[in-house]
């Protein structure tokens, strides 16, 4: 009773619905405690992630009740497993999701109903990534976009894919966790548009060398250049 007395006191909101108790945190595999000197906080991580929405997908890919062991290699894992979702939808025309339920939904709905399966739950949006690659790759995209906006309600439900594919794509990941590019390094977007001005430029001239040493450059600070039908190049950060 005491923890709804102070919650209720402090916030002046009603209590929470459900209580649930949740697994200890480890720190590579140790129990993380003030004690052993491996405490920190949400604050002390962010500023080492591409976007929050890392932290949350590390979080659910554990269930609630289990260890969630904390690493810089688990955090990397949510962050790849974040990149191949968002890679998925990228480029794709937004469509709206069918009113329907489909053999998608019915799958993740039933992970969430089994004590809030949430590893369960991104495995199934892991598969329907898949899936959706699959249809681009064979030229359906229709049928991908369709596929993409059921992606989007369900991984809503977990708060996740919330940012739209070309604004993830040019985020950049913390110099200290990203081997391709050194502490420190890594253009902003005005250098970037200016290089890319640069090659189209060196391209209509017929001057590939150039042209080519400007994406190098560009790869070597993690920048990478897709030329697009039509004359557009886009980018992203590796």
């Amino acid at each position: 009773m005491n923890e709804i007395a102070q919650s209720c006191g402090a916030s002046c909101q009603p209590f929470v619905n459900y209580w649930m108790h949740n697994g200890f945190v480890n720190v590579d595999d140790e129990k993380m405690s003030k004690s052993l000197g491996n405490f920190f906080t949400v604050r002390d991580i962010l500023p080492r992630l591409r976007h929050p929405e890392v932290l949350r997908c590390f979080l659910l890919s554990s269930h609630y009740r289990g260890p969630i062991n904390y690493s810089l290699v688990q955090l990397q894992q949510a962050d790849a497993a974040l990149n191949r979702f968002y890679t998925a939808l990228r480029g794709l025309p937004l469509v709206a999701a069918a009113a329907e339920a489909d053999i998608w939904q019915q799958r993740f709905a039933t992970a969430m109903d089994e004590d809030f399966n949430t590893p369960e739950a991104l495995a199934v949006l892991q598969m329907l990534a898949r899936e959706i690659n699959t249809r681009r790759a064979e030229g359906h995209i229709d049928a991908a976009a369709v596929l993409a906006a059921r992606f989007r309600t369900l991984a809503a439900v977990l708060g996740l894919v919330q940012l739209d594919p070309e604004v993830w794509s040019r985020l950049q990941l913390p110099a200290e966790d990203c081997d391709a590019v050194p502490a420190g390094a890594g253009p902003d977007e005005a250098q970037i548009q200016a290089c890319i001005t640069a090659r189209l430029a060196a391209r209509k001239a017929r001057d590939f060398a150039e042209s080519d040493r400007l994406r190098d450059e560009l790869a070597a600070q993690g920048i990478v250049l897709e030329d697009k039908p039509g004359g557009v190049t886009e980018w992203r950060r590796r």
